[in-house]
């Protein structure tokens, strides 16, 4: 059974948040990534001495063996040993991929273990889509230009927003406030910082830069300074594509930021494009290799690139009311034979996404604070990638909100393609789309403690596939409550 689907366990109370961007600095570098720093003394140490041996270097790195295989992963991916030179050892690494460049790979994976071992935000993984899109782009393009220092821009790159990286990760309800404030259409985000936060998140990033001794190129880059010279630049520069091109490779904003880069590196816009979109799948790629498999999904590919879950034949199930019928039955065995919940659900959910005709199905559950809904599984085309997008704070939306409404008043919301309520769905179809869909309640005790989630690509969800969709949320429901029931507790 899910350990999240627990009911109301005791917490310890939580230490005060810290004030001002100064006392987040200590709290993160002292209390929530200490390991990340001892990493990044250890290997700065050795880096810094001109005398210091290989040797050396292997024995940061082997002290940990999750790393260690890490790294020669890393070291045999094309990416870095496009000669497919065979690497087995740390020290044959250094030896073909460079001192500095096995230094940096240690430093990536430090940073994502430290910050996906403490759980994932959506707006931690947007920031780390960002950071190792930016990266992979900002050294392709500096050996593009026979710029030596190729591995120290990739590792400023990724580290240039580490600030916003911990925040999201670490920043507990004043992460939730910012969260909500960012999630209404037209928030200027620094200007949400700011009121929420007193200060904003890339006074944050300079001072774990300062704290944790990061770099010259990553502090110039953070301050958009002439010190970085045009290695500064090109870290600069890649940030500013890897948002632009949030909204699309042909989009206003993308091609202004091509214009730029273009002109940085001296070579025609056009062309220059097309080698942009193959290093943004490169980059796709090595965040999975650095373990963001997550953020690897939310990189933005070129035109014809795909997810390779979405590369699949594409079939919408079609309604099957027997198959629904037999799967009805099986719930109600499992449930008295007191099957494990998240055996239930699952079944729950594969069973309304075969027999009901959908395109998607997921279900989501609340956190043990009931403020956010986070998508648990997903079944359908992209299934994965909606699971890990389906993340909301619960009293961010509107009144007319499906979200508020499905948890707040135990309410299912129907709506048909296109449909918002008024602009209520705005923020559930930015991560979902244009789809007809239907979110129903998942209750303990009439209480509702997640949702099934639904979509399909006709018009409108028929009444008969609705009524299904009610049917297994209610066999949900009564697992659910089952649970509770067992356990004394009802969140």
């Amino acid at each position: 059974m899910m350990s999240d689907l627990d009911f109301e366990v005791p917490q310890m109370p939580r230490p005060a948040l810290p004030q001002g961007a100064g006392g987040w600095v200590r709290r993160i570098a002292q209390q929530e990534m200490p390991a990340f720093g001892i990493t990044v003394e250890g290997v700065r140490c050795v880096t810094d001495d001109e005398s210091a041996s290989a040797a050396r270097l292997s024995q940061v790195i082997l002290k940990d063996a999750a790393m260690t295989a890490k790294v020669l992963k890393l070291a045999n991916s094309a990416f870095y040993n496009p000669t497919h030179q065979p690497v087995s050892t740390i020290s044959r690494a250094i030896v073909v991929l460079g001192f500095n460049a096995v230094a940096d790979m240690a430093l990536g994976i430090a940073l994502v273990d430290a910050l996906l071992a403490s759980g994932v935000r959506r707006r931690l993984v947007d920031e780390m889509a960002r950071g190792f899109h930016a990266a992979v782009q900002a050294r392709a393009l500096a050996v593009s230009i026979g710029e030596r220092r190729a591995e120290e821009i990739f590792i400023a790159a990724l580290l240039s927003r580490i600030g916003e990286m911990a925040f999201w990760c670490f920043g507990e309800d004043l992460a939730e406030r910012l969260d909500q404030e960012l999630d209404v259409a037209g928030t200027d985000s620094d200007q949400a910082q700011q009121r929420v936060l007193g200060f904003r998140l890339r006074q944050l990033t300079a001072g774990l830069v300062r704290e944790w001794h990061l770099g010259p190129l990553v502090q110039s880059a953070l301050e958009a300074s002439s010190t970085g010279g045009r290695a500064g630049e090109l870290v600069l520069r890649s940030h500013q594509l890897c948002a632009a091109v949030q909204g699309g490779w042909h989009s206003r904003e993308a091609r202004a930021a091509v214009a730029a880069l273009a002109g940085l590196v001296g070579r025609p816009d056009h062309e220059l494009l097309e080698d942009l979109k193959n290093q943004a799948e490169e980059a796709a790629r090595v965040a999975t290799s650095f373990g963001a498999a997550e953020a690897a999904r939310l990189i933005p590919r070129g035109d014809s690139a795909t997810l390779d879950e979405d590369a699949q034949v594409d079939m919408q199930q079609s309604a099957d009311p027997q198959l629904q019928l037999r799967i009805l039955r099986e719930l109600s065995a499992m449930i008295a034979s007191r099957a494990p919940l998240n055996d239930v659900l699952h079944l729950a959910m594969e069973g309304l996404y075969r027999s009901l005709g959908l395109e998607r199905a997921l279900f989501a559950l609340l956190a043990s604070n009931r403020s956010q809904l986070v998508g648990k599984a997903a079944l359908g085309r992209g299934g994965e990638h909606l699971a890990q997008r389906f993340v909301f704070t619960v009293a961010a939306g509107p009144a007319t909100d499906p979200i508020r409404s499905a948890i707040e008043h135990a309410r299912p919301v129907r709506l048909a393609a296109g449909e918002s309520l008024g602009g209520g769905a705005d923020r559930l179809r930015r991560v979902v789309g244009e789809a007809a869909l239907c979110v129903v309640p998942i209750c303990a005790a009439g209480r509702p403690v997640g949702v099934f989630y639904v979509d399909s690509r006709a018009e409108s969800i028929d009444e008969d596939a609705y009524q299904g969709l009610l049917h297994f949320a209610q066999q949900a429901s009564m697992a659910v409550t089952q649970v509770a029931a067992g356990s004394g507790r009802v969140r």
